[in-house]
């Protein structure tokens, strides 16, 4: 019998190259798989409207890829969740025996490509705060191994960290297939090397050495997850040095930069650095409306200018929260066969997922701040003055404004005075380089965001 849990997640890879993202995530990513019963496969979904929607429009491709992935399964049933027990109940141990099947699922497996279809450059959304990273990417995709070896990419959660690497990927096995690419987590390098030590088996060890050690380009995502792991460290940095002594191509994530990584191994850390490190910042307002538009626009779903600003404002820092609210904006809308085109409408189907705003951080807070901070009066910050003690204060003040509010530049000019757009623009971009090479501005600029936090 074979792995339910496997085999519904070998299904849903295959479904989500077949079915529009936002739909696939909305109808096929929560449903559930409960047991097999006479050769149909049992799913369980949330409600009865969803089930609807599944049946009538879902039901066929996923009868189609169950059936493909095991041609003993003919059949596919969604159900309630208070239908479960009663399925499992009838469900039939001695259904697809392995050798029933039509492919074995370790073949699946192994011609399976880690990349997905939908994470590629032209659907990656380019804006100031991720290009200087995605011109990287794609030097590396097109000249692996030959230039920025390794590249270290950092940011935080859910900023395009993994959309680049899967696009990199896509890239290189689509020009070069006879490159071999292998794509890991730090977590599953660190669960394989504790099986080979287990084992204690020679074949194993070198099975290890020779899966990291014979790849053309490796891709390691979220390699924080290696700190306090000697052993692994001890293997990846041997590894490592194979790779990057025969020009194959190194890859690297991170939750932060290199320097930040200070309870990693120091040689590790070096070796990071010896090639290009770039950082992915949070989108700012223009760019958080264009990626919301180009993920309705691949998934068919109309979104209006209206609600695409109502989800921007709401979800400032974290791409796959404002997808998700997006998600959710297309449930609903399914769900009633409502259009949903306005604020208000878009405020009622996300009053569940967003926080009320009242008592939110507003642009007098950042500058009541920042004045309290270098105690100064804000008719100086907003005066023509040019003198050092005022300059500072009014960059960082203008960068806290278009970092923590969705506040259109113009906007922000006037507030400061009636500057234009490019003096806003060239105080953002200036702190925003100060916070990477100067450790007091970093420090200042965290403390009044914890003013402003704790106040």
């Amino acid at each position: 019998m074979i792995n339910i849990e496997k085999f519904w997640s070998d299904a849903k890879y295959e479904l989500s190259k077949s079915i529009q993202a936002i739909y696939y995530e909305v109808w096929i990513e929560a449903l559930e798989p409960v047991c097999f019963v006479d050769n149909t496969i049992v799913l369980s979904t949330v409600a009865a409207s969803a089930k609807r929607t599944i049946d009538h429009k879902y039901l066929e491709i996923i009868k189609e890829v169950v059936s493909s992935l095991n041609s003993s399964i003919t059949d596919v049933l969604v159900i309630l969740p208070s239908q479960k027990e009663e399925y499992i109940n009838k469900q039939t141990d001695s259904l697809v025996s392995p050798q029933s099947e039509k492919r074995p699922m370790a073949d699946t497996q192994k011609t399976k490509s880690p990349f997905l279809d939908k994470y590629t450059f032209d659907t990656f959304i380019e804006g100031k705060s991720n290009a200087y990273a995605l011109a990287a990417c794609k030097t590396v995709a097109d000249t692996p191994g030959q230039k920025y070896n390794p590249l270290f990419i950092y940011s935080g959660v859910g900023l395009g960290k993994t959309h680049l690497l899967h696009a990199i990927g896509n890239l290189i096995c689509k020009d070069r297939s006879n490159l071999s690419v292998l794509y890991v987590s730090a977590e599953t390098l660190v669960t394989e090397l504790i099986s080979v030590i287990r084992t204690k088996s020679n074949e194993e060890n070198n099975k290890f050495r020779e899966k990291y050690r014979s790849c053309d380009v490796l891709m390691i995502d979220d390699i924080q997850f290696l700190i306090g792991k000697d052993a692994t460290q001890e293997a990846f940095f041997h590894i490592f040095n194979d790779l990057y002594q025969t020009n194959k191509q190194i890859i690297i994530t991170s939750d932060r930069s290199p320097k930040e990584l200070t309870t990693l191994e120091d040689r590790l850390r070096t070796r990071f650095s010896w090639g290009l490190t770039v950082d992915i910042q949070p989108p700012d307002m223009e760019t958080r409306v264009a990626i919301l538009k180009n993920k309705a626009a691949q998934a068919k779903f109309q979104l209006s200018d209206e609600v695409a600003d109502y989800i921007a404002e709401n979800a400032t820092s974290n791409i796959r929260e404002m997808e998700g609210l997006l998600n959710k904006i297309v449930f609903f809308s399914s769900l009633t066969n409502n259009v949903i085109n306005t604020r208000e409408l878009a405020a009622e189907a996300l009053s569940d997922f967003i926080e009320d705003k009242d008592g939110a951080i507003d642009a007098s807070d950042i500058i009541g701040a920042v004045c309290k901070f270098y105690k100064i009066s804000t008719d100086d910050l907003f005066s023509k003055k040019k003198t050092k003690n005022l300059v500072e204060p009014r960059m960082i003040a203008i960068y806290l404004i278009t970092d923590l509010l969705p506040m259109p530049l113009a906007q922000i000019g006037e507030i400061f005075g009636g500057r234009d757009h490019t003096t806003i623009i060239h105080a953002r971009d200036k702190i925003t380089d100060e916070i990477k090479t100067n450790t007091r501005i970093k420090i200042t600029v965290a403390d009044i965001k914890n003013m402003l936090l704790n106040r």
